[in-house]
């Protein structure tokens, strides 16, 4: 029998660490080849891990909510010495093989030790361990700084991966300063508000991780939002005129996402300058169109997939690729992959019935377009014969920019060629 080292698997592109969400198999258990040994997590998506080998698994170096990088040596299987592992994990092992993980004897610092006395956060038990406190002090960042940085860390720990992040995005928060003790100077007030009576919910991970997403999407990108109707009678009736040839031609159902998403790369290729994200004080315009679809899960947490290289795609492969994110997502099965490289993101806040919404911008992109509801409206329509009203397909378009990097006459173009393509479909298009 020979010892068999199960290594944490790349699980996708930039992914360099995964928490443990749970064990399905315990010391002492055997365990067949492809059969699942443990889940994880990275960023939004979990994902079931499989061995490599069958066997009878002898070590469990981790227990559920630690944080793991790639390649660390996770679990120990004994096998048989006449089975050996899979081509997949023989190659991977090499480029994988780090040193052994040495356990960390110093004990966290509370940042009360360390703070100045002025310095005041609104989570009082806030523990940064040594190697926070030596990457702090490497790169100058002052405690005031330090507190504001995101943590995603277990209990809302500060991991080192959220400092290099937040280095990585030109510290946002590089100026934060100390409290004032002016008695003129503004202070945010502590209310102790009456929260009231009633159920209890506690956030699952993806909300809180939501939740931290959104108010940092907020406090780093000032938004402002421009809105345009569009007329899109023309797009409803060739759709509805041929959703049923279209599924019996190419077997996927047709509905108005890929319609949106070939209308909005098409804009992103007129205006590639929302296609961007912000890096300090550079733009990087990024070659790729990537369009992410929010999308709502069965547990009502938001997920973004991600349709790449859109603008290069025709209907039939706009439509397959959407239909097979959707159900993913409607199935729980969406991969790291599935969500990573987005560019420009749209959302659908018609679905819900909504007559238009003011979306916050999917960081680190700089733009997020919302559709509203398409509704049937009288217009007063220009003729031949003058002024005259009709009932048309009307649609509200909401783009919520980043006004560090996108100005009005971008933001405001931009949204106005969507709505132009969406107001000239041609309604002979053949499918």
């Amino acid at each position: 029998m020979s010892k068999f080292e199960f290594k944490m698997p790349k699980l996708g592109e930039s992914i360099t660490e995964a928490a443990i969400i749970t064990w399905f198999k315990n010391i002492g258990d055997t365990i067949e080849e492809d059969e699942m040994l443990l889940e994880v997590a990275t960023d939004k998506v979990d994902s079931e891990v499989p061995s490599n080998v069958s066997g009878v698994v002898t070590e469990i170096l981790y227990k559920a909510n630690d944080v793991i990088k790639i390649g660390e040596t996770v679990a120990i299987i004994k096998i048989s010495d006449d089975v050996t592992p899979t081509k997949i994990e023989t190659e991977s092992r090499s480029a994988l093989e780090i040193a052994p993980m040495k356990k960390k004897t110093s004990r966290p610092i509370p940042i009360q030790q360390l703070a100045s006395p002025s310095f005041s956060t609104s989570n009082s038990n806030i523990f940064y361990s040594p190697l926070i406190i030596k990457i702090a002090k490497e790169h100058h960042i002052s405690f005031e700084e330090l507190a504001r940085i995101p943590a995603s860390g277990n209990e809302g720990r500060l991991r080192k991966s959220d400092v290099f992040n937040y280095l990585g995005e030109g510290r946002p928060f590089k100026f934060a300063q100390a409290i004032s003790q002016d008695p003129t100077a503004y202070r945010i007030p502590q209310l102790n508000f009456d929260k009231g009576l009633g159920k209890v919910i506690e956030m699952d991970r993806m909300r809180q991780m939501i939740a931290d997403h959104m108010v940092y999407s907020k406090h780093t990108s000032p938004h402002v939002t421009a809105y345009v109707e569009a007329d899109l009678t023309n797009m409803v009736i060739w759709r509805n005129a041929n959703k049923v040839a279209f599924q019996e031609k190419y077997g996927e159902r047709l509905t108005f996402t890929p319609l949106f998403v070939e209308a909005v790369a098409k804009a992103v290729k007129d205006f590639p300058n929302i296609n961007a994200s912000v890096d300090g004080n550079t733009i990087i315009v990024k070659e790729d169109v990537n369009i992410g679809m929010a999308t709502a899960l069965p547990s009502g947490n938001l997920i973004v997939p991600v349709v790449k290289n859109a603008d290069t795609k025709n209907l039939k492969a706009l439509a397959k690729n959407v239909n097979e994110l959707s159900n993913k997502a409607r199935e729980n099965n969406l991969k790291a992959d599935d969500i990573q490289g987005g560019t420009f993101t749209i959302s659908n806040v018609g679905t819900f019935g909504s007559v238009m919404g003011t979306p916050i911008i999917n960081q680190p992109e700089v733009a997020i377009l919302a559709l509203g509801i398409i509704k049937k409206r009288p217009e007063v329509m220009t003729t031949e014969k003058g002024d005259e009203i009709a009932i048309r397909s009307m649609m509200y378009l909401s783009l919520s920019f980043d006004h560090r990097v996108v100005d009005g006459f971008l933001g405001g173009s931009f949204v106005r060629r969507v709505a132009d393509y969406f107001e000239q479909f041609d309604m002979n298009r053949k499918i």
